[in-house]
Parts: structure tokens; sequence; C-alpha cells
């Protein structure tokens, strides 16, 4: 964790939420009790943030500082509203292009894909509040500043998200080897959001069971996959040069 990005004590955390800051995530210590404690976790509850509790030998490999039992990741930039964007963008004129990263872990490969998404268009990006990558001080280098230009929402489940792209006439395209459908036969000139699965697994099961489409990359050497921020960059163009 970088130590620009922390935030430790419960006082700072409670005057940090006070204030409108972005908090990425929180680590709590285990049977954690007191009055400051009752006064924070409110406040969490509200602002919605993913908090993980552990033991205290975690807490101190994070920081040296007197944590009192804290230690929270700031966030470097604001998440959008996931709803509004969508609203947004369909009402804008623009063809959608959404982007939905299905758990990645990686903070550089999803800098490289933010700086991807810059490039060819992408109206949005769409991440899971737990159990996902966060934006960290690499994730802002490694995407060139791209995280300040593209939004980025956190939402409570991505099969949800799915069916609200849907809703809103959006059509879903899932990035998996589980197709025999290649990625040249979409039509990416439609409303698009296009599904990235995580760098180990791939997409999820529950994701593929509600996406309207799946498509793969054509591969020939003996190497099964590619990094997942190359087969994202791939896919973005595919749909940049279709939409030329």
């Amino acid at each position: 964790m970088q130590q620009e990005s922390q935030i430790y004590g419960i006082r700072a955390l409670i005057e940090a939420l006070k204030a409108g800051k972005t908090i990425d995530k929180v680590f709590l210590q285990k049977g954690l009790q007191g009055g400051l404690f009752r006064e924070l976790m409110p406040l969490l509850q509200a602002a919605q943030v993913p908090v993980q509790y552990v033991p205290v030998e975690k807490l101190n490999r994070l920081t040296k500082k007197n944590h009192q039992g804290v230690v929270a990741t700031l966030s470097p930039v604001d998440y959008h509203n996931f709803e509004d964007l969508v609203i947004l963008v369909t009402e804008s004129g623009v063809t959608p292009l959404f982007l939905v990263l299905d758990h990645l872990s990686d903070v550089r490969n999803f800098g490289a894909i933010i700086r991807t998404a810059e490039c060819t268009g992408v109206s949005g990006i769409i991440i899971p509040k737990r159990g996902s990558v966060s934006i960290t001080a690499d994730t802002v280098k490694t995407s060139a500043g791209a995280v300040f230009r593209v939004p980025i929402c956190k939402v409570e489940n991505l099969v949800d998200a799915v069916y609200y792209l849907q809703g809103s006439g959006i059509r879903v395209v899932a990035a998996t080897e589980k197709t025999s459908q290649l990625l040249y036969a979409e039509d990416f000139t439609v409303p698009t959001a296009i599904v990235m699965g995580a760098e180990d697994v791939g997409v999820s099961p529950a994701v593929l069971k509600v996406v309207d489409s799946k498509a793969k990359l054509p591969m020939v050497g003996d190497i099964s996959s590619l990094n997942v921020s190359v087969a994202c960059a791939v896919f973005l163009y595919e749909a940049l040069k279709q939409r030329l």
C-alpha cells in the first residue's frame, strides 16, 4: 500500500469520511470496540466502503504509525455513480462503449487498460467494489494520467450492472475463450459494453450466463492466452475500427 494514500487512526478516518473523501478500502482490527468505533461504522456504511476485518499483525505490516486498529486506502480519484453515468452517456448522442472489468487484481494491468480505454473513446469503466483492483499510485502512473480522464464506477454486483446496461439498450459482449465466435464477427457499431475477465480465471460464470454474446481472439501460438491488458486493447481497437 502506498504510504501517501493511507489514512490511519479512527478519528482521521472519521474526519475524511465527513469531508467526503473517496475511500477505497478499510482494514479494521478484529474485535475493535469503543465510542469512536461506534461513530465510525455508520459513516462507513453510508459511504458503502468495503471493510475487511484483519488481525493486528496485518495492520502493523501496512503501516508503522499508530493506527489504533484502522488503516484505510484513500482513492486518488472520485468514482462516478454507475446509473447516472449510463444515463448521461446514452443521452449524449454518442454511441456508448463501456468496459466491465470482472475482478482484475493487478494494478498495472488496470492502469494499462485505462490508458487504452482513453485512447479508444471508452465511455466509462465498471469494476466491482469488492475483490477487485483499486486505483493506486502505480495505476495512475501506468495509465499515464488517463485515470483522470476516463469515468470509473464501482458497483456492488456485476451481474446487476450487466442487467442495467442491457436495460439501457447496451449490448454486453464477454471476452472469453469459451466460445467459437471470433471478435471480428461482433458488431461494435451499436451501443456496447465489453467484459474482460480476471487475469487467472477470466470472466466469471455468473456474468457469462447473462451477457448477450461471447467472443474470443484468434490464437495460433502454443501459449493459450494473452495478458488481459493486451487482449483488452485488441477488443477496444476492433470496436474503434468499426466505428471510424
